[in-house]
């Protein structure tokens, strides 16, 4: 146990979101709050057992006060020994980093291979039977999807998203006839779709998405959740959010003269977003090349083909598997052409011809038909769950919402909250409004945990079944290079910058690296720094601690991004942790 993990606190402060925009169904309130329930211990935690046997003899009132004063816990001789002890722990750790740069010689971030979500031990305690929770639903049996559109800034995200829900039913048409006048009062006659997603004013007076806007459509096959991520380079960390929740990116392309050129060249948040999304764990990514009806393209292929041909390499470059991964296609956001319906013939002749012989990884004629097609694997029902915590707030209780990366969650069910190591009951589980009596893999979901507090419960913990995630200041990880900052043209022990894994954020600090490997494959063992482009084993420390495993036993829980002076400068994943103290 931490002492010190209760003042864990996420560095950015949660903005209050309700999915969908509204309110979720009332909750019954928790029970009153009891010592016992402050105060959870792990009694089999060595910490524990010395300051309740030995420095307090046996009086839990004064070693519950005792271990929460980590400044008073360290005067006492016996906490230092044990302390000690761990410390020694540590330094063997620190040692096997020279043999993991062995074991990882030659192998490339992008070419490591996921593994699936480990099976719960088969001695797992038994889960209490959930409560039976009144008029809740098992739960939509077709599949749920998070879409993050993605892009440079103007690229007609919110357009398309809009259109979306539009061609969908979710929004009427006296709405959109209110839209297209608020538009045209601000002579901006082609914003009226990006107003269903970019909902507050300053949005719609700049045309830029600040927030990440979330909606709902669904089809026969599928639900989807559109989270809209904003494509200015200052809003790249609230990207970030979005995207560490998306199983299929949707990157879209401005096809209009200029407008590609500006985002995809350097300093373009085109290439930045692409990185991301593999770097956050997009599943799929979909290239729409938009604003195809332009006066400046009308439906060109030879425009196309131009656009494409530049992406394709820089895509293989991230990472992506171009034949499995990635799909191309041409639409336009605004008129709804290849969106839901297919663009006439008499518009664009070439493309019925082009999806039919399968050009480009696409045989579908329209984007919804391509995203019906996509099949999701590694979602595994039968394992521990997973839920990074994406934002919290209070209504009769503590409500955590989250996306469920692995296992099942049932009202009624222990868990155990990462990295302060509490432990609650799970009052009730919602999707949206419904309340539910189970929720898969892939669901976004509302959680209520009986008794606990705002400060107990933030964005970037992650709650847990048994065995609990792991919680870490120190890794040793791979990284790659993608970019530095203007004033540090190299990468050296000392580096600092801003680490993002799912849904947290903290301080880190580069303290020694292991190894490099060029583009060529040469590899530099014990390198005092590394180019942008290369490869690197290497060490980091955190200000605080972060929830996180390795990459190959969860992979959502394994990846994460450096960022400094608005850059992302590398992307990588997390190789071995320090050894559990026992």
């Amino acid at each position: 146990m931490n002492p010190a993990a209760g003042e864990w606190k996420p560095s950015a402060a949660a903005a209050e979101w309700t999915p969908g925009g509204a309110v979720p169904a009332a909750a019954p309130a928790p029970p009153p709050k009891t010592e016992s329930s402050v105060s959870e211990i792990d009694e089999s935690d060595p910490l524990w057992q010395v300051v309740l046997n030995k420095i307090c003899n046996g009086d839990r009132n004064r070693a519950i006060k005792l271990i929460n004063d980590p400044d008073q816990l360290t005067q006492y001789p016996e906490v230092e020994a044990l302390l000690a002890a761990g410390d020694a722990m540590e330094e063997d750790w620190e040692k096997e980093g020279d043999k993991l740069a062995k074991e990882v010689d030659g192998m490339a971030i992008d070419d490591s291979k996921p593994a699936e979500s480990a099976e719960p031990p088969a001695n797992m305690e038994e889960e209490e039977e959930p409560e039976e929770v009144v008029d809740a639903v098992e739960g939509d049996p077709r599949e749920h999807l998070n879409l993050v559109f993605i892009g440079h800034v103007d690229a007609g995200k919110s357009t398309l998203s809009g259109n979306i829900l539009y061609l969908t039913d979710n929004v009427d048409k006296r709405t959109i006839e209110k839209y297209e006048a608020e538009a045209k009062e601000r002579n901006r006659e082609s914003w009226f779709l990006a107003f269903i997603m970019d909902t507050n004013e300053e949005e719609r007076a700049k045309g830029k998405t600040v927030e990440v806007g979330r909606a709902q459509f669904e089809t026969d096959l599928h639900r989807y959740s559109i989270l809209d991520a904003p494509g200015h380079k200052n809003y790249v960390p609230n990207m970030i959010m979005g995207a560490s929740q998306a199983d299929v990116g949707v990157l879209v392309i401005s096809a209009r003269k200029g407008e590609f050129e500006a985002g995809f060249d350097k300093g373009g948040q085109t290439r930045e977003h692409a990185l991301l999304a593999k770097t956050l764990g997009v599943t799929y990514l979909v290239v729409v090349i938009n604003k195809m009806d332009e006066p400046t393209v009308k439906w060109s292929k030879d425009r196309y083909d131009q656009c494409i041909g530049k992406l394709r390499p820089f895509l293989k470059g991230c990472g992506f598997k171009i034949k499995k991964e990635v799909k191309f296609m041409p639409i336009s956001g605004l008129n709804g052409a290849n969106v839901k319906d297919e663009v006439a013939e008499s518009e664009c002749g070439w493309w019925k011809q082009m999806w039919q012989a399968g050009e480009n990884n696409t045989d579908k004629p329209t984007l919804m038909s391509l995203l019906d097609s996509l099949d999701m694997k590694g979602r595994v029902a039968d394992a521990p769950v997973r839920i990074p915590v994406l934002d919290r707030y209070t209504d009769r209780g503590t409500i955590a919402m989250g996306k469920v990366e692995s296992g099942t969650i049932r009202p009624g069910m222990k868990v155990t909250v990462m990295p302060t190591r509490q432990q609650f009951k799970v009052d009730g589980v919602w999707s949206e409004e419904t309340p539910l009596s189970s929720a898969r893999p892939g669901e976004n979901v509302l959680v209520k945990l009986s008794g606990a507090s705002m400060e107990e419960v933030q964005k970037g913990f992650v709650i847990c079944t048994a065995p609990a995630c792991r919680s870490v200041d120190k890794l040793i990880c791979q990284i790659m290079v993608m970019d530095l900052p203007d004033q540090a043209k190299i990468l050296t022990a000392g580096f600092k910058a801003n680490f993002h894994a799912h849904c947290a954020e903290e301080e880190a600090t580069v303290t020694k690296i292991f190894e490099t490997t060029d583009r060529k494959g040469k590899v530099t063992k014990g390198a005092r720094f590394a180019n942008v482009g290369q490869t690197v084993v290497c060490m980091i420390e955190l200000e605080r601690t972060v929830p996180l495993e390795t990459f190959d036993d969860y992979p959502f829980l394994g990846r994460f991004t450096l960022r400094t002076e608005g850059k992302t400068c590398a992307i990588g994943v997390v190789k071995k942790l320090p050894p559990k103290k026992e």
